[in-house]
């Protein structure tokens, strides 16, 4: 017999987007659903009283469309009093994980619609040195993991279509990305803090940039990096798209004017490039 059992669906990703006003608001989740109940008829291979996991995931995106998300707790009570209400469940457990944005800040002031996520970002340095007869140290320095995503100023469209060809031309989409950035300074440069003007250098070129690719942006955090730092000659960029796919909620009677998102991590495009004076 079966002792005791659970069952559901597991990192769910939710992003949802509130462009009614400035400056825009998003929450990024990730959220388990887990149910227990009388479901020991399941399995011995009878699956009337069985919710589906994808049901669960579905339920998740729709009432994310219908309610405000002000708090996880919240959030997550409501998801749990919908899913107890169902037949068969005794209990639901809901674990939600909220990963938080915040605004880039500007030399002047706040972007409104492009933010970073704090912690996990690092800097990286190499440095060689010689020993010929006459030494000599060259310095390489970098940024790591530095994730970015601007909800609005950036589009993807006029590229070339075949058969296999799905994606739809868009004027309006999210660009999100964790940014990798390598350059080396010249022979005898000594002002290393010039690493914090690229860093800044490279955020505003994101937040500001009109986009219309990465490669396009890409560019452009290139230039304004250059331009901030006179010690470089040339900076290599890696920018990974971090997509953010529209849910469908058609299906459910719910439109999604840009609002509820999934993120996905695989696969991925994967852009890169060295800007050169």
């Amino acid at each position: 017999m079966i002792a005791w059992n659970r069952y559901g669906k597991s990192r769910v990703r939710l992003v949802k987007l509130d462009r009614s006003a400035e400056p825009h608001r998003l929450v990024d989740l990730t959220i388990d659903v887990q149910l227990e109940g009388a479901f020991a008829p399941v399995y011995e291979g009878h699956n009337r009283l069985c919710l589906a996991t994808d049901t669960m995931k579905n339920t998740v995106y729709a009432l994310a469309r219908q309610r405000p998300i002000d708090h996880i707790e919240n959030f997550g009570a409501q998801l749990a009093a919908h899913f107890v209400g169902k037949p068969a469940v005794t209990s639901a457990r809901i674990t939600v994980a909220e990963h938080p944005w915040v605004h880039i800040q500007g030399s002047n002031e706040r972007h409104p619609h492009a933010f970073h996520r704090p912690g996990g970002e690092c800097w990286t340095a190499v440095v060689a040195t010689t020993n010929n007869q006459q030494p000599t140290t060259t310095v390489q320095s970098g940024v790591r993991d530095l994730v970015v995503m601007k909800t609005s100023d950036s589009s993807f469209s006029g590229f070339p279509r075949d058969v296999y060809t799905t994606l739809p031309d868009t004027e309006d989409r999210i660009l999100a990305t964790s940014i990798t950035a390598d350059w080396m300074y010249r022979s005898g440069t000594s002002d290393f803090a010039a690493r914090t003007r690229i860093r800044s250098a490279l955020m505003d070129a994101f937040a500001s940039h009109q986009s219309r690719s990465v490669q396009h942006t890409l560019a452009a955090m290139g230039h304004r990096a250059l331009e901030a730092c006179r010690d470089i000659d040339e900076i290599t960029i890696r920018l990974p798209n971090r997509h953010h796919l529209l849910v469908d909620l058609a299906p459910f009677g719910l439109d999604n004017p840009n609002e509820v998102f999934v993120a996905t991590d695989e696969p991925f495009g994967l852009i890169e490039g060295t800007i050169r004076r």
